[in-house]
Protein backbone atom coordinates (compact mmCIF):
# COMPACT_ATOMS: atom_id res chain seq x y z
CA UNK A 1 0.00 0.00 0.00
CA UNK A 2 1.64 3.36 -1.10
CA UNK A 3 -0.17 6.65 -1.65
CA UNK A 4 0.37 8.52 -4.96
CA UNK A 5 -0.25 11.68 -5.48
CA UNK A 6 -3.33 13.42 -6.06
CA UNK A 7 -3.15 16.06 -9.17
CA UNK A 8 -6.05 17.34 -7.14
CA UNK A 9 -3.88 18.51 -4.47
CA UNK A 10 -1.31 20.49 -6.59
CA UNK A 11 -2.00 24.10 -5.25
CA UNK A 12 -2.98 23.47 -2.21
CA UNK A 13 -3.42 26.01 0.30
CA UNK A 14 -2.08 25.40 4.18
CA UNK A 15 -2.39 27.02 7.22
CA UNK A 16 0.14 28.03 9.03
CA UNK A 17 -0.54 30.19 12.21
CA UNK A 18 -3.76 31.67 10.28
CA UNK A 19 -1.30 32.62 7.46
CA UNK A 20 -2.62 30.73 3.99
CA UNK A 21 0.03 30.19 1.67
CA UNK A 22 0.47 28.00 -1.25
CA UNK A 23 2.33 24.57 -0.49
CA UNK A 24 5.03 25.27 -2.02
CA UNK A 25 5.84 27.99 -0.05
CA UNK A 26 4.66 26.61 3.15
CA UNK A 27 7.22 26.47 5.39
CA UNK A 28 7.91 26.44 9.45
CA UNK A 29 10.68 28.42 11.44
CA UNK A 30 14.07 25.60 12.18
CA UNK A 31 13.72 26.68 15.79
CA UNK A 32 9.63 25.67 15.62
CA UNK A 33 9.75 23.03 18.36
CA UNK A 34 8.61 20.19 16.09
CA UNK A 35 11.80 20.36 14.15
CA UNK A 36 13.75 21.25 17.28
CA UNK A 37 12.75 17.79 18.82
CA UNK A 38 8.99 16.79 17.42
CA UNK A 39 7.82 18.07 20.43
CA UNK A 40 3.78 18.89 18.65
CA UNK A 41 0.84 16.98 19.06
CA UNK A 42 -1.43 16.06 16.14
CA UNK A 43 -4.93 15.11 14.86
CA UNK A 44 -6.13 13.79 11.46
CA UNK A 45 -9.82 14.72 10.59
CA UNK A 46 -12.48 13.69 7.76
CA UNK A 47 -14.89 15.47 5.91
CA UNK A 48 -17.70 14.17 5.28
CA UNK A 49 -20.20 16.80 2.74
CA UNK A 50 -18.92 19.64 5.21
CA UNK A 51 -19.24 18.55 8.32
CA UNK A 52 -16.23 16.76 10.48
CA UNK A 53 -17.01 13.66 11.94
CA UNK A 54 -15.79 13.37 15.65
CA UNK A 55 -14.74 17.03 15.36
CA UNK A 56 -15.28 17.92 19.17
CA UNK A 57 -13.49 14.28 19.95
CA UNK A 58 -10.74 14.89 18.24
CA UNK A 59 -10.04 18.81 19.54
CA UNK A 60 -10.42 17.34 23.06
CA UNK A 61 -7.44 14.87 22.71
CA UNK A 62 -5.63 17.33 20.83
CA UNK A 63 -5.85 19.31 23.88
CA UNK A 64 -5.31 16.43 26.34
CA UNK A 65 -2.47 16.00 24.75
CA UNK A 66 -1.04 19.69 25.11
CA UNK A 67 -2.20 19.84 27.98
CA UNK A 68 0.18 16.44 29.04
CA UNK A 69 3.08 17.73 27.60
CA UNK A 70 2.26 21.22 29.57
CA UNK A 71 1.97 23.19 26.45
CA UNK A 72 2.04 27.20 28.31
CA UNK A 73 -1.13 28.59 25.33
CA UNK A 74 -3.32 26.18 23.85
CA UNK A 75 -6.10 27.48 21.19
CA UNK A 76 -9.91 27.34 21.56
CA UNK A 77 -11.81 24.94 20.02
CA UNK A 78 -13.44 28.15 18.40
CA UNK A 79 -9.95 29.46 17.11
CA UNK A 80 -9.01 25.99 15.74
CA UNK A 81 -12.07 25.04 13.85
CA UNK A 82 -12.21 28.75 12.62
CA UNK A 83 -8.59 27.96 11.15
CA UNK A 84 -10.02 24.76 9.52
CA UNK A 85 -13.00 26.76 7.95
CA UNK A 86 -10.71 29.03 6.65
CA UNK A 87 -8.35 26.35 5.12
CA UNK A 88 -11.64 24.37 3.60
CA UNK A 89 -12.98 27.22 1.89
CA UNK A 90 -9.29 28.76 0.65
CA UNK A 91 -9.03 25.21 -0.56
CA UNK A 92 -12.84 24.37 -1.96
CA UNK A 93 -13.03 21.24 -0.37
CA UNK A 94 -16.64 19.82 0.57
CA UNK A 95 -16.10 16.29 0.87
CA UNK A 96 -13.54 13.80 0.56
CA UNK A 97 -10.96 15.06 1.92
CA UNK A 98 -8.12 14.68 5.45
CA UNK A 99 -7.29 17.27 7.15
CA UNK A 100 -3.99 16.99 9.04
CA UNK A 101 -4.22 19.47 12.15
CA UNK A 102 -0.61 19.98 13.95
CA UNK A 103 0.08 21.77 16.60
CA UNK A 104 3.79 22.31 18.03
CA UNK A 105 5.05 24.35 21.31
CA UNK A 106 6.33 26.87 19.04
CA UNK A 107 9.16 28.91 17.71
CA UNK A 108 12.17 28.89 20.59
CA UNK A 109 14.27 32.09 20.95
CA UNK A 110 17.22 29.59 20.44
CA UNK A 111 18.48 26.35 19.59
CA UNK A 112 17.59 23.77 22.58
CA UNK A 113 15.50 21.35 24.28
CA UNK A 114 14.27 23.51 27.44
CA UNK A 115 10.59 24.50 26.91
CA UNK A 116 11.18 27.97 28.67
CA UNK A 117 12.87 29.17 25.33
CA UNK A 118 9.68 28.83 23.92
CA UNK A 119 8.43 32.63 24.06
CA UNK A 120 6.10 33.13 21.32
CA UNK A 121 3.19 30.85 21.62
CA UNK A 122 1.84 27.74 19.77
CA UNK A 123 2.28 27.11 16.26
CA UNK A 124 -0.61 25.53 14.11
CA UNK A 125 -0.76 24.01 11.39
CA UNK A 126 -3.65 23.16 9.14
CA UNK A 127 -3.19 20.90 6.35
CA UNK A 128 -6.16 19.58 4.32
CA UNK A 129 -5.99 17.03 1.48
CA UNK A 130 -8.10 15.84 -1.20
CA UNK A 131 -7.76 12.19 0.18
CA UNK A 132 -10.32 9.30 0.16
CA UNK A 133 -9.45 6.41 2.47
CA UNK A 134 -5.89 5.57 2.06
CA UNK A 135 -6.54 1.59 2.49
CA UNK A 136 -7.42 -1.22 0.27
CA UNK A 137 -10.86 -2.78 1.81
CA UNK A 138 -10.20 -6.09 -0.24
CA UNK A 139 -8.04 -6.91 2.43
CA UNK A 140 -4.46 -5.92 4.05
CA UNK A 141 -1.52 -7.95 4.63
CA UNK A 142 0.54 -7.24 7.89
CA UNK A 143 3.75 -8.69 8.82
CA UNK A 144 4.64 -8.28 13.29
CA UNK A 145 7.10 -5.80 13.55
CA UNK A 146 10.20 -6.07 16.06
CA UNK A 147 9.64 -2.54 17.07
CA UNK A 148 7.42 -2.28 20.27
CA UNK A 149 4.84 0.15 21.44
CA UNK A 150 6.09 2.01 24.46
CA UNK A 151 4.34 1.63 27.95
CA UNK A 152 3.32 4.44 29.82
CA UNK A 153 6.14 4.38 31.93
CA UNK A 154 8.59 5.13 29.10
CA UNK A 155 5.68 7.34 27.26
CA UNK A 156 2.35 7.67 27.35
CA UNK A 157 0.47 6.72 24.23
CA UNK A 158 -2.72 8.98 25.69
CA UNK A 159 -0.20 11.87 24.28
CA UNK A 160 -1.12 11.88 20.46
CA UNK A 161 2.58 13.48 19.85
CA UNK A 162 4.00 13.85 16.75
CA UNK A 163 7.03 11.93 17.48
CA UNK A 164 6.42 8.82 15.30
CA UNK A 165 9.83 6.94 14.79
CA UNK A 166 8.68 4.00 16.44
CA UNK A 167 5.96 3.80 13.82
CA UNK A 168 8.20 4.63 10.89
CA UNK A 169 10.73 2.10 11.91
CA UNK A 170 8.01 -0.85 11.88
CA UNK A 171 6.78 0.69 8.66
CA UNK A 172 9.82 -0.03 7.19
CA UNK A 173 10.04 -3.23 8.08
CA UNK A 174 6.52 -3.86 6.44
CA UNK A 175 7.77 -2.23 3.32
CA UNK A 176 10.56 -4.48 3.58
CA UNK A 177 8.62 -7.69 3.96
CA UNK A 178 6.21 -6.51 1.28
CA UNK A 179 3.47 -6.20 3.24
CA UNK A 180 0.98 -3.25 3.84
CA UNK A 181 1.55 -2.27 7.48
CA UNK A 182 3.11 -3.50 10.65
CA UNK A 183 1.35 -5.03 13.64
CA UNK A 184 3.02 -3.23 16.88
CA UNK A 185 3.47 -5.41 20.28
CA UNK A 186 3.34 -3.62 23.84
CA UNK A 187 6.28 -4.28 25.84
CA UNK A 188 5.04 -7.79 27.15
CA UNK A 189 4.59 -9.19 24.04
CA UNK A 190 0.61 -8.17 23.61
CA UNK A 191 -0.95 -6.53 20.40
CA UNK A 192 -1.03 -2.59 20.56
CA UNK A 193 -1.69 -1.54 17.13
CA UNK A 194 -0.18 -1.34 13.87
CA UNK A 195 2.33 1.31 13.16
CA UNK A 196 -1.19 3.52 12.42
CA UNK A 197 -4.06 2.49 13.23
CA UNK A 198 -5.78 0.46 16.04
CA UNK A 199 -7.10 -2.87 15.08
CA UNK A 200 -9.57 -5.53 16.19
CA UNK A 201 -9.99 -9.59 16.07
CA UNK A 202 -13.54 -11.49 15.62
CA UNK A 203 -13.87 -14.49 17.14
CA UNK A 204 -16.82 -16.78 18.17
CA UNK A 205 -19.02 -13.87 17.05
CA UNK A 206 -17.49 -11.33 19.59
CA UNK A 207 -15.57 -8.31 18.44
CA UNK A 208 -12.02 -8.05 20.77
CA UNK A 209 -9.74 -4.92 21.02
CA UNK A 210 -6.81 -4.46 22.91
CA UNK A 211 -6.58 -2.03 25.94
CA UNK A 212 -5.41 1.35 25.39
CA UNK A 213 -1.87 0.20 27.25
CA UNK A 214 0.47 1.32 24.47
CA UNK A 215 -1.81 2.65 21.63
CA UNK A 216 -3.66 5.95 21.63
CA UNK A 217 -7.04 6.55 22.27
CA UNK A 218 -8.77 6.30 18.94
CA UNK A 219 -11.40 8.17 18.16
CA UNK A 220 -12.63 5.55 15.47
CA UNK A 221 -11.98 2.70 17.86
CA UNK A 222 -13.95 4.48 20.25
CA UNK A 223 -16.76 5.17 17.71
CA UNK A 224 -16.41 0.87 16.94
CA UNK A 225 -16.76 0.20 20.74
CA UNK A 226 -20.07 2.43 20.46
CA UNK A 227 -21.58 0.83 17.21
CA UNK A 228 -21.31 -2.60 19.16
CA UNK A 229 -22.92 -1.31 21.93
CA UNK A 230 -25.71 -0.11 20.71
CA UNK A 231 -26.20 -2.30 18.14
CA UNK A 232 -25.77 -5.75 20.40
CA UNK A 233 -22.51 -6.70 19.37
CA UNK A 234 -20.79 -8.83 21.82
CA UNK A 235 -17.11 -7.48 22.22
CA UNK A 236 -14.25 -7.39 25.06
CA UNK A 237 -11.32 -4.86 25.47
CA UNK A 238 -8.42 -7.03 26.74
CA UNK A 239 -4.79 -8.37 26.26
CA UNK A 240 -4.69 -9.63 23.13
CA UNK A 241 -1.52 -12.48 22.03
CA UNK A 242 -0.55 -13.32 18.76
CA UNK A 243 -1.90 -16.84 18.70
CA UNK A 244 -5.79 -14.97 19.25
CA UNK A 245 -4.66 -13.11 15.95
CA UNK A 246 -3.61 -16.17 13.93
CA UNK A 247 -7.08 -18.13 15.00
CA UNK A 248 -9.29 -15.11 14.17
CA UNK A 249 -12.32 -15.52 12.29
CA UNK A 250 -11.90 -12.13 11.08
CA UNK A 251 -9.44 -8.93 11.63
CA UNK A 252 -9.58 -5.36 10.73
CA UNK A 253 -8.07 -1.96 11.37
CA UNK A 254 -9.75 1.25 12.13
CA UNK A 255 -8.45 4.68 11.87
CA UNK A 256 -9.45 8.26 10.40
CA UNK A 257 -7.55 8.15 7.87
CA UNK A 258 -8.74 4.89 6.43
CA UNK A 259 -11.61 4.15 8.35
CA UNK A 260 -12.23 0.36 8.35
CA UNK A 261 -10.58 -1.77 6.17
CA UNK A 262 -10.40 -5.99 6.33
CA UNK A 263 -7.11 -7.66 7.45
CA UNK A 264 -6.37 -10.96 5.58
CA UNK A 265 -3.13 -11.88 6.17
CA UNK A 266 -0.41 -11.52 8.88
CA UNK A 267 3.09 -13.55 9.37
CA UNK A 268 2.09 -15.36 6.36
CA UNK A 269 -1.03 -16.50 7.78
CA UNK A 270 -4.42 -16.79 6.10
CA UNK A 271 -7.14 -14.59 8.70
CA UNK A 272 -10.46 -16.92 8.29
CA UNK A 273 -10.99 -17.34 5.40
CA UNK A 274 -8.71 -14.59 3.78
CA UNK A 275 -11.59 -12.50 2.74
CA UNK A 276 -13.46 -9.66 4.08
CA UNK A 277 -15.61 -11.11 6.97
CA UNK A 278 -19.24 -10.37 8.04
CA UNK A 279 -18.72 -8.57 10.76
CA UNK A 280 -16.07 -6.29 9.67
CA UNK A 281 -18.88 -5.90 6.81
CA UNK A 282 -21.57 -4.95 9.13
CA UNK A 283 -19.37 -2.22 11.24
CA UNK A 284 -18.05 -1.14 7.97
CA UNK A 285 -21.46 -0.34 6.69
CA UNK A 286 -22.86 1.02 10.08
CA UNK A 287 -19.95 3.30 10.67
CA UNK A 288 -20.46 4.92 6.95
CA UNK A 289 -24.04 5.38 8.09
CA UNK A 290 -22.53 7.27 11.17
CA UNK A 291 -20.58 9.29 8.49
CA UNK A 292 -23.31 10.15 6.46
CA UNK A 293 -25.77 11.44 9.02
CA UNK A 294 -23.23 12.55 11.97
CA UNK A 295 -20.62 15.14 12.74
CA UNK A 296 -19.67 18.53 13.26
CA UNK A 297 -21.25 20.93 9.97
CA UNK A 298 -17.99 23.18 9.50
CA UNK A 299 -19.59 24.49 6.10
CA UNK A 300 -23.11 26.14 4.89
CA UNK A 301 -24.72 23.14 3.40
Amino acid sequence: MLQTFNPKNADLMVNINGRLVHRNEAGVSPFDSAVQGGDAVWEGLRLYNGRIFKLIEHLDRLRSSALALAFAQIPSHEEIIEQIRRTLLANQMRDGAHIRLTLTRGVKITSGMDPRLNQSGPTLIVLAEHKPPVYDKSGLTLITSSVRRSPPDCLDPKIHHANLLPSILAKIEANNAGADDALMLDARGFVAETNATHVFLVHGGVVLTPRTVACPEGITRATILELCREHGIAHEVRDLSLTEVYRAAEMFCSGTMGELAAVVKVDGRTIGNGRVGPMTTRLSELYRQLTTTGGFAILEP
